[in-house]
């Protein structure tokens, strides 16, 4: 009998094998010769109401955007309330009052040394939640990734992918988009300094695609709710692999829609419920404020989902947000990572993309 693979298919792998060969490249050693012209150097911020925006951050990430205006204060006080009621709605166990736990949020920069001249890059931020037990007093580490913001990110998607599509009759993808940033992403997080600040390898959680299908399976997670599946992979999600990471869909308890989960290993066992609340609640908190079509909408996914921006049926949070702006600003920043980071190091970055290749 003739196998998919003697046909010509090839089979998707199974989900014990997309977990371990996703945690070998988190745990595997990395090839120095490249790697060692990179430095990694971790600094963190809390993000609390009287959070500002340091010079050095990118100023479309969800947090920046939040501390900008005269409503700047409220627009944080009124997130992080939000952020800790829905942590308190998916915690629900031994919270008769649902006021037990408050989620205390830092901005983790990884800056980016190359070749140890002494002058960074601000490569890579995330956050990293840490959940708060009210009744105890402990303070429960949480995950590190939830929101995921890059300058090189900006430069792929705002810059080179529609310059590579001006004049072109149909949409195209460059054949090696994505294969730098993603190396430096599976640098970062093999380097010395993530692993000697955090025990856990990051999860990234964004919202589903308007251009995909989502599919509601009978598989079903306390937490994380119930799983969708796509139709075909997104262009994040081609994107994301190339930073090692795999992709699932879950809705959780009382959301609009499903989120998208991006991890390495296994998602559903490597994290404990508390962690995967303190992730849910903050991120699907930023997508009701900037994505409210989908996740603050007024009827709920159902068994056939195609999330559609411009449906008007839902309801706005209070928090002041500038769509259009944020579009403009991932263009300068795109333009900025050319000019001080794509350009000047072009010879050794081209390299790491063809040493690294997946």
């Amino acid at each position: 009998m003739k196998t998919a693979d003697d046909a010509g298919l090839r089979t998707r792998p199974t989900g014990l094998e997309n977990a371990i060969n996703a945690r070998a490249r988190f745990l595997g050693s990395q090839d120095t010769t490249m790697t060692n012209d990179l430095t990694f150097t971790i600094k963190s911020i809390r993000f609390d109401e009287n959070y500002k925006p340091s010079d050095g951050t990118r100023t479309t990430t969800n947090f920046a955007n939040l501390a900008r205006g005269e409503r700047r204060q409220e627009n944080l006080r009124n997130a992080l309330r939000m952020i800790d009621n829905r942590c308190n709605d998916l915690a629900h166990w031994d919270n008769p009052e649902s006021d037990r736990y408050a989620v205390e949020l830092d901005i983790i920069s990884a800056e980016l040394d190359i070749g140890g001249n002494g002058q960074t890059f601000p490569a890579i931020e995330v956050l990293k939640t840490t959940i708060l037990d009210r009744r105890t007093g402990a303070r429960i580490e949480g995950i590190v990734g939830n929101n995921f913001s890059s300058y090189v990110r900006d430069y792929d998607f705002s810059i080179r992918l529609p310059e590579h599509n001006r004049d072109r009759a149909g949409f195209s993808v460059p054949e090696d988009f994505g294969e730098l940033h993603g190396k430096l992403f599976q640098c970062f997080v093999n380097s010395k300094a993530y692993k000697a600040h955090f025990r856990k390898p990051p999860v990234i959680c964004l919202s589903v695609s308007e251009n995909k299908i989502y599919r509601r399976t009978a598989n079903r997670h306390p937490v994380l709710g119930v799983e969708y599946e796509a139709n075909e992979p997104s262009l994040t999600e081609q994107y994301f692999h190339k930073m090692g990471l795999q992709v699932r869909y879950f809705m959780p308890p009382e959301c609009a829609a499903p989120l998208a989960f991006y991890f390495f290993g296994d998602l559903l066992n490597d994290y404990t419920n508390l962690e995967l609340i303190g992730t849910i609640s903050t991120m699907e908190t930023f997508q009701r404020i900037y994505r409210p079509e989908i996740y603050n909408a007024n009827s709920v996914a159902g068994q056939c989902y195609k999330p559609n921006l411009k449906q008007n049926d839902h309801s706005l949070t209070r928090i002041v947000y500038d769509r259009e702006e944020r579009t403009r600003l991932a263009i300068e920043q795109g333009r900025f990572a050319e000019e001080h980071f794509i350009k000047p190091h072009a010879s050794l970055l081209g390299r790491l993309s063809a040493q690294h290749a997946l």
